[in-house]
């Protein structure tokens, strides 16, 4: 007789959806399951809504990811031993890309840190993770703090978050805050004024050019997408988010990197401040790839003609099986199809001829310099 759970099927849960749902609907937008989420993959076209940041201003809706309010008498103390990323670097208005770490270096999330300086007595901070994540990163930071000294509030769920990206965002996003967005730096931010109310604005991204990520509350989060949408701002999808970030070489978490990558395999070194660090989680394992080198690497891949590399495609050399390929796409703006992809290190120099199976035949890859494409008009750190 069948075991009696074995009889029970099991329940599909319902994808989860933005507060700017609606409005991706009434644009007609095609939607696709993210994340756990349902959420926009395009609007007008992946190709026009890339060219549209890349030349002028797109607009993104990535309220799914998760946002948590920090505070404490000990917040960046209590951040460092999670992170290796030195923290004690910030200055009040900076932000720290960085990694969540597990005791093997392995990769939890990549997340972005805004220090916010300090507030009668309390260091104010606020922390984005991404959506697939969120409730795993909470519990990992909430498991590896002391609670005495650091609160975490999580309004994921109570906020909008819109990226509006492009040579263009900064004059466009300029008509709606009443704070002056050119003195902002790239990866400062400031909480600003967004259509008469409060509001978080970072100038940051995931598309490879200057923009800003803007964090309010949903009537205006609402308001602030229509407002930009009358403009003649382009909303984008998913679609063009993902040629756009790999264009610039940004790993995207689950597929580039996870917990059995660490941040030097991902090629990610700059985060790592071993030097400047006391103890933190997965030191050790990376003070010994440090030492020792890594036997593996994620490389950037230029194929030719129009074979794309798609996610899990095996990489070969000499007929041998050597990596696997983590993502790729036809780019946009190069012409030429591009991917990411973990291969040994003795394989891994600029140069370096490999091949990449794509449907049972084998096409040549050459590894080339990361990021494929660089902006002219993105703000340096």
């Amino acid at each position: 007789m069948a075991n009696q759970e074995e009889l029970i099927p099991e329940i599909a849960l319902p994808l989860a959806q933005t507060p700017l749902y609606q409005l991706a609907l009434e644009l007609k937008a095609r939607l696709t399951s993210f994340g756990g989420w349902e959420m926009p993959v395009q609007f007008v076209g992946i190709s026009k809504e890339h060219q549209a940041v890349r030349t002028a201003v797109g607009m993104f809706d990535i309220s799914h990811m998760g946002k948590f309010l920090l505070r404490g008498k000990q917040l960046i103390s209590q951040l460092q031993r999670l992170v290796p990323s030195d923290l004690n670097r910030l200055q009040p208005g900076q932000a720290q890309y960085t990694v969540l770490l597990n005791s093997q270096a392995g990769i939890i999330d990549d997340i972005i840190f805004y220090y916010q300086g300090e507030d009668a007595g309390e260091q104010r901070g606020v922390m984005i993770v991404n959506a697939a994540t969120t409730s795993k990163d909470k519990a990992w930071i909430l498991q590896n703090i002391d609670s005495e000294y650091v609160h975490l509030h999580d309004v994921s769920s109570e906020k909008v978050l819109i990226a509006v990206q492009g040579p263009q965002a900064v004059t466009v996003l300029q008509g709606f805050v009443q704070e002056d967005l050119s003195l902002l730096k790239a990866f400062g931010h400031l909480e600003a004024t967004v259509l008469g109310q409060p509001g978080f604005i970072a100038r940051t991204g995931y598309t490879g050019e200057d923009g800003f990520e803007v964090m309010v509350d949903i009537s205006i989060g609402i308001e602030l997408w229509r407002s930009l949408y009358d403009t003649g701002v382009i909303p984008c999808g998913l679609g063009a988010r993902d040629t756009l970030r790999l264009e610039a070489a940004m790993a995207l978490y689950g597929q580039d990197i996870d917990e059995t990558t660490t941040p030097l395999e991902a090629g990610m070194g700059w985060l790592v401040h071993l030097d400047s660090k006391e103890d933190f989680i997965g030191r050790e394992v990376l003070a010994q790839q440090k030492a020792h080198g890594v036997q593996r690497k994620l490389v950037g891949l230029r194929l030719e003609g129009r074979n794309i590399a798609r996610h899990g495609y095996q990489v070969r050399s000499q007929g041998k099986v050597v990596g696997e390929i983590t993502s790729g796409t036809l780019s946009p703006t190069l012409g030429y199809p591009v991917a990411l992809a973990y291969v040994p290190i003795s394989l891994s120099q600029i140069g370096q001829q490999l091949d990449v199976e794509i449907r049972g035949k084998l096409y040549p890859a050459i590894v080339v310099k990361r990021p494929f494409y660089r902006s002219k008009t993105r703000l340096s750190t």
